[in-house]
């Protein structure tokens, strides 16, 4: 007979995945309007740190519960068909027009940029990387290090908010192995026009990589279209997806002259093994009843970008979250979150303008990211807001807005209100 008490906590369980899942479901039927602050959790905060981590939804949120009711072999969950991750993969592609052979999994956008730098030979084989300081800040150090060990590191300058193509272009010389990016500046919101940036790197023989992570999601993204050799993000900002888990891009053909750098297992396939992007464990020849080899094991590399950058276990239940978040973004299309966030931006520029805050966006920027300067932001302004209960990000001299689906004018207009005189 079964026990009353656990059937319950089955039901209750099942019951707590299938709930949120079908009301999912049911709002998927129709597009949502923006502002949708259905689909996220209520709060009291004026949430305007998206470009820090975009908050999970409902959805994504319903989609790891029934990851994790899987994982701990509940029979409520076991029915429930688990994500294809390959069909993953290949939304992401359409996102941002790649193809899906063209992508894999990467654990974070540095570790996206760090295997191409391997790939390309940094830093024991020496040659020119141009980069900006519009770039991931977090990153520099990694270029100053390549810079000590030998690598000849250039930085472009900003000016006035931007990365001037005739800079770039001065700085692109011949020789100039890559090109390293961010496609949106985490520090300003400033957008590269990156289909110009790679002809000149291309036409002086260097190749290009793009961070994409303050574009994925936020504004249209063309890789193909740009020409871009290798691009990364992770998923927890405007993609909504969590930590733990990114894609990597390297354009079709840009591969085909480099060494393998990376060896995870993932890169490798059982000599038969069709195609495909899951597990297959090379045929081995050393254990009982194996079939004799002159080698330990028998394999072959998986095509594409998989085979070079392909390495070890990543976050299963981010896959999850970033599978439904990709459903999502698809559905409202991305020009719609576009403008949705422009719509915000535009007061934001004024009202900071009125309070005599310098902007260092630059003026006519169509991303979802506001940045002004301020002396000892961080210090001055962490207690009014937080008494306000607003959420931006405050850095020691800058603090930066960042818009998203849910939030609406109030939104704007709490964050004026809470905010002193420069």
């Amino acid at each position: 007979m079964s026990d009353p008490a656990r059937l319950s906590r089955r039901q209750a369980l099942g019951a707590a995945i299938a709930v949120p899942l079908a009301a999912q479901a049911a709002r998927a039927t129709t597009t949502p309007s923006l502002p949708d602050r259905a689909s996220f959790a209520p709060t009291p905060i004026a949430y305007l740190d998206n470009a820090s981590t975009h908050p999970i939804s409902l959805g994504a949120r319903a989609a790891m519960d029934a990851y994790v009711a899987a994982r701990t072999l509940d029979p409520a969950a076991a029915a429930r068909k688990p994500v294809d991750r390959a069909a993953t993969l290949a939304k992401f592609a359409r996102l941002v027009h790649a193809d899906p052979d063209e992508l894999c999994w990467v654990q974070s956008t540095t570790m996206g940029e760090q295997a191409v730098l391997r790939a390309l030979g940094f830093p024991h084989k020496g040659g020119r990387i141009v980069t900006d300081t519009l770039h991931f800040y977090a990153g520099f150090p990694m270029y100053q290090e390549l810079g000590k060990q030998g690598v000849d590191v250039h930085w472009v300058q900003a000016r006035d908010g931007r990365i001037a193509m005739e800079d770039m272009a001065k700085a692109i010389t011949p020789g100039t192995k890559l090109v390293s990016l961010s496609l949106v500046s985490t520090y300003n919101g400033f957008h590269h026009d990156l289909k110009a940036v790679c002809d000149l790197a291309h036409a002086a023989g260097a190749l290009v990589y793009a961070d994409i992570i303050h574009a994925a999601g936020a504004v249209p993204v063309d890789l193909h279209g740009s020409t871009v050799d290798f691009a990364a993000c992770a998923t927890y900002k405007w993609l909504m997806g969590d930590f733990g888990l990114g894609f990597l891009y390297a354009r079709r053909g840009v591969l085909d002259a480099l060494p393998l750098a990376d060896f995870g297992y993932y890169g490798f396939a059982a000599p038969d093994a069709p195609p495909g992007i899951g597990l297959s464990p090379p045929q081995t020849h050393i254990y009982p009843m194996d079939t004799p080899g002159d080698t330990p094991v028998s394999y072959s590399i998986r095509p594409g970008t998989l085979g070079h950058f392909g390495t070890g276990t990543y976050a299963q239940s981010v896959i999850a979250a970033i599978d439904h978040s990709l459903d999502y973004i698809g559905t409202l299309g991305v020009p719609t979150i576009q403008a949705h966030a422009q719509r915000l931006i535009a007061p934001l520029r004024e009202g900071l303008t009125a309070k005599g805050y310098t902007i260092i966006t630059p003026p006519g920027t169509k991303t979802p990211i506001l940045t002004a300067l301020h002396p000892q932001a961080k210090a001055r302004l962490t207690d009014p807001l937080a008494r306000a209960q607003v959420r931006i990000s405050l850095h020691d001299h800058h603090f930066r807005i960042a818009p998203s689906v849910f939030n609406n004018r109030h939104d704007v207009d709490r964050l004026l209100a809470a905010l002193p005189r420069a």
